[in-house]
Formats: C-alpha cells, sequence, structure tokens
C-alpha cells in the first residue's frame, strides 16, 4: 500500500465494501464525534458528491485496494508534506489523532505557520 494521504481524486474500495469510493479531502472529523479526524473524507464514485449525507470518512487503513490514483503534482507533493508535518504536530501533542477542538489552536501555535490550505502562489 502506498504512503498515507493519497492524492485527491483516487479511486479506492475499502475493506468490507461493494462500493468505491473517491478521495475528495483530509482530516475530517464526524459530526457526531468530533473527537476523531478521519485521514480522508470521499463521495461515492463514480456517483460524486450527491448530498453532505452521502460524504464517507475513513483512514488509510481501512483501504482494500487502489483503483485510480489521483493527479500528483509538485503543488500537490508540497501540500501532503504540510499536512503530514500539522498530522505529527497534532499526534504529538494529543498523543494519538484525536482532537481537542477548545485546545487545538492554543497547542499548536506553529500549525498555522505550516497550514497546507494557504492558496496557490499566482504566476504572473
Amino acid at each position: 500500500m502506498r504512503e498515507k494521504y493519497l492524492p485527491i481524486g483516487t479511486v479506492v474500495l475499502l475493506k468490507g465494501g461493494r462500493k468505491r469510493a473517491m478521495i475528495t479531502g483530509f482530516c475530517s472529523v464526524a459530526q457526531e464525534n468530533q473527537e476523531k479526524i478521519y485521514d480522508y473524507s470521499g463521495c461515492v464514485y463514480p456517483e460524486g458528491y450527491l448530498s453532505s449525507n452521502q460524504v464517507c470518512l475513513f483512514d488509510h487503513d481501512q483501504i482494500e485496494k487502489i483503483f485510480f490514483l489521483g493527479f500528483e503534482d509538485d503543488e500537490e507533493k508540497v501540500f501532503k508534506d504540510k499536512l503530514n508535518k500539522i498530522v505529527s504536530l497534532i499526534e504529538h501533542d494529543n498523543g494519538n489523532t484525536n482532537v481537542d477542538s477548545a485546545n487545538e489552536q492554543s497547542k499548536n501555535e506553529n500549525a498555522e505557520k505550516i497550514t497546507p490550505f494557504a492558496p496557490a502562489s499566482e504566476e504572473a
């Protein structure tokens, strides 16, 4: 299995699943348990995002098979490096991937400096 944080657009089958999922995001939190951070968010494939109640959240170790690898370029690689650093900070501060949302910002002052969600630089 490839390293954690596959690119957006990757199509996977989850263990025990019958329907494929396409990765649409990273580090998502479910409304019913806001202490658990999932590695990925996704939608059913090939239908895509239909409504918010059909988003699936899953972890890397739940992936059984990769059918298609999403687009990778330098920008995606920089994003993935920053994402890995942020997740490492959270894991180090909390001892696991659970987030204490009330203290998250105060615990991770450096996270803002390396956020992967900054807009891409515009080329002239």
